[in-house]
This record gives structure tokens, sequence and C-alpha cells, in this order.
């Protein structure tokens, strides 16, 4: 049975997970585009810098994001001095590490899918007459939607699934900042497995059924014969 707590955990997940995802993708497009088309000497550092997430432990990002977003780091201070409230300790915070955290997840499923569609569709719509712009909107993005579409899925998911990260910038605040990871590890410290086994079971067919459907997804789009970025 869950708990008024819990029923509250779950909200700000997804209102976290929905308000990341859109952030995302007004991002993540724009980024694994140019990373697509330029022969920028910063290409390798930027990559580099966006994956950076795939590797280093939440807690570290979590750790240099806080000293980053306290009242002594330069966002901080920065805040401080526009007379806006710190982001450490508050969903403004969460949105932000989570946007950071997940948006590998996003750019490269997109990146592979513009890379994917090659330069024979943009070359046709040039001879046409359609402007850089026109080309985007009416090729890149109909062309790329399923990688987009994965992408999509896959900054939701993980952002629903987050803890390390969100565990050092939100800290534990009820209504506020205490997601559904943060809930179970409260419900384990308290011994109460029956809530942490019924918020866990929440979150574990959650994410079978978001695998289920990309490669379901993924596979019709290989019979075809129109391959997807993202996952195998």
């Amino acid at each position: 049975m869950l708990s008024a707590a819990d029923l509250t955990a779950i909200w700000l997940t997804l209102k976290l997970a929905t308000v990341v995802t859109l952030l995302l993708l007004l991002l993540g497009i724009p980024l694994a585009w140019w990373l697509t088309r330029t022969q920028s000497r910063w290409k390798s550092t930027v990559s580099a810098v966006i994956a950076l997430p795939l590797v280093l432990p939440p807690t570290v990002l979590g750790f240099y994001l806080l000293v980053a977003m306290g009242p002594d780091g330069p966002l901080g201070r920065l805040m401080t001095a526009l007379g806006l409230e710190l982001l450490s300790f508050s969903f403004t915070g969460l949105v932000v590490a989570s946007v950071i955290y997940s948006l590998p997840f996003v750019v490269q499923p997109v990146q592979n899918a513009m890379q994917a569609m090659g330069t024979r569709p943009l070359e046709v719509a040039a001879s046409l007459g359609a402007g850089a712009c026109d080309r985007f909107f009416t090729v890149v993005l109909p062309l790329s939607s399923p990688g987009i579409l994965t992408a999509a899925i896959l900054g939701f998911a993980h952002t629903v699934g987050e803890f390390g990260v969100v565990l050092m910038i939100g800290g534990n605040i009820p209504g506020a900042t205490r997601v559904i990871s943060v809930q179970i590890y409260d419900h384990v410290e308290a011994l109460e497995y029956g809530h942490a086994h019924t918020l866990a079971g929440i979150m574990l067919l959650f994410s079978f059924a978001v695998l289920f459907a990309l490669y379901t997804f993924n596979g019709r789009r290989r019979h075809a014969g129109l391959s997807v970025g993202g996952l195998p």
C-alpha cells in the first residue's frame, strides 16, 4: 500500500522527469545536429564533456555540482547577486543537475539518427530551394524522429531512476526534492521493507516496460529497413 509520502514522491519524480525531458530535447537536438555537421576542432572536447556522466560516479558529478551551486560557488554567487534562490537543495537545482546528468542519453541517440540520415536528403532539399532552417525542420527532424523518440524515452527513464545526483543536490526534503529513489532509501533506512518493496517493484516494472518498448520499436524499425540510433 502506497503512503501519502510515497504518492508525493512519485508525483515529484514524474514532474521532474517531464520537465527535464523537455529541456533535454530543446538542448540535445541542436547539440546533436552541431556535432553531426561540425568540423570544429572542439568537437571531440564537446563530445567528451557531454559523455562524462556515462563514466563518472553520480556522487562525483553531484558533489561538483553542489559545490558550484552552493553559496560560495560560481552559480551560487550569481544567483545571490541576482537576488534569486540558491539552486542547491531546490527543485530547480534538481532540474539543472538532471539535465546535465541525462544529457548523453539524449544527444547520442539523436546524433546517431542524424548521422544515419546521410547528406543526400539535404542535398535534394537544397536543390529544390529549401533554406538551412527549412531543411532542418522539414527534412532533418522528420527523418530523425525515431532517434528523437528513443532519446526522449531514455532521458525520461534515466531521470526517473536517478539517485546519487539528486541526493547530493536536492538532499531529502519531503514534497520538494524527495523523489522515488530517495524515498526507497528512506524506507530501507527505517527498515520499512514492505514499502521499499512496493516502490522498488514499481521502478522495476517501469524500467522493464521502457526497455521492452524500445527494443520492440527498434526491432520493428530494423525489420522495415530503417535503423534507429540509441540501442542495439
